[in-house]
């Protein structure tokens, strides 16, 4: 095999991970920016589970404490 031969193999090596390297960093920035969606997305549902809570915790403290007159008899 002659040198130039060689040279040609690396040099169309070198040219497919060159490609395959610029495919892996489009893939990586998008899967970064789903990351980023998915973190703020996660991030107002915490927010919003936790006002429905504390929604939830005030309507309870409205209620009326059970007396023995409510309670059914066994």
């Amino acid at each position: 095999m002659s040198n130039q031969t060689q040279i040609d193999q690396i040099a169309e090596r070198v040219e497919r991970l060159l490609v395959r390297h610029a495919e892996l960093q489009r893939t990586n920035a998008l899967l970064s920016s789903q990351v980023e969606a998915l973190t703020q997305e996660r991030d107002s549902l915490k927010s919003r589970l936790g006002a429905a809570r504390a929604r939830v915790d005030a309507l309870l403290e409205r209620l009326p404490e059970p007396t023995a007159a409510h309670k059914e008899p066994s």
